[in-house]
This record gives C-alpha cells, sequence and structure tokens, in this order.
C-alpha cells in the first residue's frame, strides 16, 4: 500500500518522495491514492489564501497563485492531457488518427488557444473566491476531479490496451480502487456541502454532468479512455467545478 501511494506521487506529481521500484505489485493501489494529489493542492491553496489575507494582498494576486499551484505541484501532466485531447478533437480525423494525435508529443494552436483561454478564465473564476471557508470548498474539487478520473480509468473502457494509464490500471485491484475513490468522492463532496450546501450541491451536480458528457465524447471520439481523455477530463471537471461555485455565488447572492 506504501510503495503504491509513492508510485501515484511520483507519476502524477512533482512532490519529492522516495523512489521505489517500477513493477506492477508497486502499482496495485496507485490510482486509489490519486486524489491524495488534489488534497495537497487543496492544502496548498487554502494555506495560499491564508498568507494572502495576512499580507493582504489583491485578489489577482491571490488567483494567479491560485493557478499557478497545481501546475507546480503536478508538472503540468494533466494540461498536457487537456491539449492533447483537444488537438484530437479539432482535427475532425478519424479515430484512428485522433488517437495518433494523442500520442504526438508537438502542441496545435487549437491546444495553445484553449490552454491560454482556460487558464485566462480559471483565473478570473479565482477573483471570485474570498476568505478560507470559500476557499476550502474549491479546494474540495481538486479531490473530487482526481477521484472521478482514477473511477473513469478502472470502470469506463479503454481505448489502447497499453500505454502509461494501463500501467496502472491492468494491475490494480480494480473493485478496491473504485471503492477508494468513492470514500474520497463521498468525503470531499460531504465537506463541500457541509461548508456552503448549495453550492456544495451545484458543483457536485455539476461534476456528474461533466463525467457523463465526457464519457460520451471520449467513447465516440476515440473508443474509450487513455491517460491523456483523463487528463482532459480532470481539468474540465475542476473548471466546471469552479465555475458553478463561482456562479451559483453570484445568483444566489443577487437574489438574497
Amino acid at each position: 500500500m506504501l510503495k503504491s501511494l509513492i508510485s501515484a506521487f511520483l507519476m502524477y506529481s512533482r512532490i519529492p518522495v522516495p523512489q521505489v521500484e517500477w513493477k506492477e505489485e508497486n502499482r496495485r493501489y496507485s490510482l486509489g491514492f490519486f486524489p491524495l494529489i488534489g488534497a495537497v493542492c487543496g492544502g496548498l491553496l487554502i494555506l495560499l489564501r491564508v498568507i494572502c489575507e495576512i499580507l493582504n494582498a489583491n485578489q489577482l494576486i491571490f488567483a494567479a497563485a491560485a493557478v499557478f499551484l497545481p501546475v507546480l505541484v503536478t508538472g503540468g501532466i494533466h494540461l498536457d492531457g487537456f491539449c492533447d485531447v483537444t488537438d484530437a478533437l479539432s482535427s475532425y480525423a478519424e479515430k484512428e488518427k485522433r488517437l495518433e494525435i494523442l500520442s504526438d508529443p508537438h502542441i496545435g494552436s487549437f491546444a495553445v488557444m484553449r490552454v491560454f483561454m482556460y487558464l485566462i478564465l480559471q483565473t478570473a473564476l479565482f477573483t471570485g473566491i474570498h476568505g478560507v471557508k470559500e476557499t476550502a470548498a474549491v479546494a474540495c474539487g481538486y479531490v473530487i476531479s482526481r477521484a472521478l478520473s482514477g473511477l473513469s480509468a478502472v470502470c469506463f473502457k479503454a481505448a489502447k490496451k497499453e500505454g502509461t494509464l494501463q500501467s496502472f490500471v491492468q494491475p490494480s485491484h480494480k473493485n478496491f480502487t473504485a471503492a477508494m475513490e468513492i470514500f474520497f468522492i463521498v468525503s470531499a463532496g460531504t465537506a463541500a456541502v457541509v461548508l456552503f450546501p448549495v453550492r456544495g450541491a451545484v458543483c457536485l451536480a455539476v461534476c456528474a454532468a461533466v463525467l457523463f458528457c465526457c464519457r460520451h465524447t471520449a467513447y465516440k471520439n476515440f473508443g474509450g479512455y487513455t491517460g491523456d481523455v483523463c487528463g482532459w477530463f480532470q481539468q474540465l471537471c475542476e473548471i466546471w467545478y469552479l465555475t458553478a461555485f463561482v456562479l451559483t455565488k453570484l445568483i444566489t447572492g443577487a437574489l438574497a
């Protein structure tokens, strides 16, 4: 279990951890521990909020740093998947060609445009997050997005029988891993709802909608899931969670 935890952090983060041998038994529960990297991102986000309040920093500084934090922790591995899938979907090519584009290390113009739009929107949305309590509720989204991504990997059809994702999925104890993901979803979701009942419930509903929309898109365009598709889904889940939280806050505030 400990080696699976370390393997998850070695693969999906840039956090320094001890090295473990790259073999299947050391990755059996790695996807189940994947949401803990989101917990680290969320914890750092809360710490950032506290520091900004102590220093009386303006909202734009907080927002820009908040966007930078997950990339610092993960090395941008999930944004890379977002870019690859964006290029593949924008090609309107046959399924086999789209899968080839996912494996292409180069980035296309569509991906560049979309990732800039994504980061600008994310920065703007973070300017609407105030206080430690709201920040903590948003931090739950990092856990939920990774738990849903891991659940998709073990429960949904794979587009390819090989690849980085399959090196974690194939040796995994799928039922136990799915149970771990559900535990993290329930725990983080409950925390979000306890902090803000209406906003938390709306965010969870939006995450569920994103999950099934992305599943439909992945099956239709790629024949299933790959590591890039999981990264693409995770980024969409996070931005939609944040959007739902901010919009619900604005709407409920206007109606009050």
